[in-house]
């Protein structure tokens, strides 16, 4: 069938509104007619990677509609509202048997080559091969996915709100709830105020936290952070950070941190801004060229944690589910993540947004595919 779709055709140029070709699912895979997709920072990273195959067709955050299911499908039938999850995992291998699908190592190698999980595209433009973007390719008005990426989520569901769960909401909501394990009654920092912490914010406000402290440099984060639970702020471009979460907590530093941020000098401040027993809680992806400087001396006496959260540990077809029903119960927020609503033909205009640094990043551009 031949579909609309945002081709990217060169690295760091804008991306090209193409007709393209794409084939049936195989045996495990799904047909989608996509409805909603969310614009993601990392989509523009992938735009800028010399390692992302082309031509290709970017995005991952997704919402749709089963259109038709390959002979071995059994979670989803045509006709389901689905999220879709750009980690697919197998379920049988030592990280999944022991409930760690995050770590799962089987979509890695096919995300990285720009295939399916058989090695293979569904995607082609005048007979040449068009690669997919983390398995899913959802700038496009259809996409052809493994059956584990798809999670079907109730119907009353609006769908440019389930396109926002599938990475920056599960992303934070995860660090918090399942990373970092936030209990009742604790303090909570969250670093980098962005569409992954305020989410982040949303997961230790719903864990029953008592008090949660906004960290960014943005004053206009900070107030947009108040929106989604956070009871204190903090600009770390003003303040000492450590000594102010000390100054908050009866000179202990704070139960948990979570840094969104990407910076290694914010994940310093959060290990000492975070009391001995504490966990310091990493989702943030550094720059590989950087170092994180800790202090040695007493290193073994302050028993605190330091983690790494990919995907906020999350498990799609538990907390997918879950997050859309606090959404439709009242306890989530997701239309305030939702920036503003676009046609595909905009996208690069989205894209052009990302380098505006007076730009509100807290939230999404999404499009939407109407009929």
């Amino acid at each position: 069938m031949k579909i609309k779709a945002a081709v990217m055709t060169e690295v760091g140029k804008s991306l090209s509104i193409q007709q393209v070709e794409l084939s049936e699912p195989k045996a495990n895979e799904v047909l989608v007619k996509i409805k909603a997709t969310g614009v993601c920072h990392s989509d523009l990273n992938a735009l800028h990677d010399h390692s992302t195959p082309t031509p290709t067709i970017l995005g991952h955050e997704g919402a749709g509609i089963v259109e038709a299911v390959g002979a071995n499908v059994k979670n989803v039938k045509a006709g389901d509202k689905v999220a879709l999850s750009w980690v697919p995992y197998c379920g049988t291998c030592d990280f999944c048997i022991t409930g760690d699908v995050h770590l799962c190592e089987s979509a890695f190698g096919p995300m990285f080559d720009g295939t399916l999980l058989d090695g293979t595209s569904r995607l082609s433009l005048n007979g040449q091969t068009v690669y997919h973007n983390s398995l899913l390719s959802t700038f496009a008005e259809y996409a052809v996915v493994p059956e584990m990426s798809c999670i079907k989520l109730p119907d009353e569901m609006p769908l440019a709100q389930a396109s926002l769960i599938g990475c920056g909401v599960a992303t934070g909501y995860g660090a918090a709830v399942n990373a970092a394990g936030v209990t009742p009654g604790s303090t909570v920092a969250i670093f980098g105020i962005g569409g992954v912490g305020v989410n982040a914010i949303q997961g230790a406000y719903i864990a029953g936290a008592s008090k949660i402290i906004a960290c960014d440099v943005k004053s206009a984060n900070l107030e947009i952070a108040k929106q989604f639970g956070a009871t204190h702020t903090i600009n770390s471009a003003e303040e000492n950070v450590e000594e102010v979460l000390k100054e908050m907590t009866n000179g202990l530093g704070v139960h948990y941190a979570i840094d969104c941020s990407g910076h290694t000098v914010a994940t310093e401040s959060a290990w000492k801004g975070t009391r001995k027993g504490g966990t310091v809680v990493v989702v943030g992806a550094f720059n590989p060229e950087k170092t994180i400087n800790i202090p040695a001396g007493g290193f073994h006496r302050v028993g605190k944690v330091l983690k790494g959260s990919f995907y906020g540990n999350t498990q799609p077809f538990r907390d997918f589910p879950m997050i859309a029903q606090m959404y439709l119960d009242g306890k989530f927020k997701l239309d305030e993540l939702v920036l503003d609503r676009i046609e595909l033909d905009s996208i690069n205009e989205a894209f052009d947004s990302f380098h505006d640094c007076n730009c509100v990043n807290v939230g999404r551009s999404v499009i939407e595919f109407n009929d």
